[in-house]
C-alpha cells in the first residue's frame, strides 16, 4: 500500500487539485486546467479556507520527494434544525489518482473524513455522485451509503 497522509489542503496544492479534478471524464468537460490557473480557483480556494465550516482536504505521496497531491475532497460542516439540531457532513469534489484507485487509498480516506466529521459532532454523512459514475456509486455503498433519498440539481 503506498505511503500516504491527509491534510488540509494548503494555496500552493491548488494546481495538483485541479489537475485531479480534470482528470475524470466528467471534469474535462467542466474544469479548466491552465497555466496560471484560472483566477476563480483562487476565489473558491480563498473563501472555503476562510470558513470554518469547511475543510478541503487532500492525500500526499509521501513516496514523492515533494509530498504529491494525489487526492482530495472537500468536506462542510452543516448545522441544522431539523433531527434535534443535528450536525451533517457533506462530501463533496472526490477524486483519487487513477494510479492509486482499488488499492485502498480512497476508503482509508473517506475514514479519516468520517473521523473528522464524528469529531465536529456530525450525526450523518452524506454525498451525491453523479449517476453515470456506476464504479464511485459501488465504492461509495461499498463504505456502507445507502441511495436513501434522491438527488436533484438546478444549474443556474
Amino acid at each position: 500500500m503506498e505511503e500516504i497522509a491527509f491534510r488540509q489542503a494548503t494555496k500552493p496544492d491548488l494546481p495538483e487539485i485541479v489537475r485531479l479534478l480534470v482528470d475524470d471524464p466528467i471534469g474535462q468537460t467542466r474544469e479548466v486546467l491552465s497555466d496560471p490557473l484560472d483566477a476563480r480557483y483562487s476565489s473558491a480556494f480563498e473563501a472555503i479556507d476562510a470558513d470554518p465550516n469547511q475543510l478541503f482536504a487532500v492525500i500526499i505521496d509521501k513516496n514523492t520527494e515533494a509530498g504529491e497531491v494525489v487526492g482530495c475532497m472537500q468536506l462542510t460542516f452543516i448545522p441544522g434544525l431539523s433531527r434535534t439540531g443535528m450536525w451533517r457532513g457533506q462530501i463533496e469534489n472526490v477524486r483519487v489518482a487513477a494510479r492509486l484507485r482499488g488499492g485502498g487509498v480512497g476508503r482509508r480516506f473517506f475514514e479519516w473524513a468520517i473521523d473528522r466529521f464524528r469529531e465536529r459532532g456530525c450525526g450523518l454523512v452524506q454525498l451525491t455522485s453523479d449517476k453515470t459514475r456506476p464504479d464511485a456509486l459501488r465504492f461509495y455503498a461499498s463504505l456502507g451509503f445507502e441511495a436513501s433519498h434522491e438527488g436533484l440539481k438546478l444549474s443556474l
